[in-house]
């Protein structure tokens, strides 16, 4: 079992940045593919950025050059940098972990944070 807790969600202007952790339970963290979605209101949750056990990356087109996502298996921690934000950009992120490698498809996620709001203003 993992659970997941997403912080450092907020209110930023455009072309600002955040820093979004998500602190992960259980001693099994670095065997797990991490991965990041988004669900903007109105709309379904969609992927963000995915980062397996061995530390490749994967991300969405709309956020490539913009965010970077890493892991640091020593704190069970996965990070979300995200820089130059667009309005667009304006989400619920959510933390996500899988033992399928790496297409990091909604379905395939075992388990889920809660969220963290991060608003973006023009």
């Amino acid at each position: 079992q993992v659970q997941l807790v997403e912080s450092g969600g907020g209110l930023v202007q455009a072309g600002g940045s955040l820093r979004l952790p998500c602190a992960a339970s259980g001693r099994t963290f670095s065997s797990y593919h991490m991965a990041w979605f988004r669900q903007a209101p109105g709309k379904e949750r969609e992927f963000v950025a995915g980062i397996s056990s061995t530390s490749r990356t994967d991300y969405t087109n709309s956020v490539k050059g913009r965010f970077t996502i890493s892991r640091d298996n020593a704190k069970n921690t996965v990070y979300l940098q995200l820089n130059s934000l667009k309005p667009e950009d304006t989400a619920v992120y959510y933390c996500a972990a899988t033992t399928t490698c790496c297409r990091y498809y909604y379905v395939d996620m075992n388990y889920w944070g809660t969220g963290t709001l991060v608003t973006v203003s023009s």
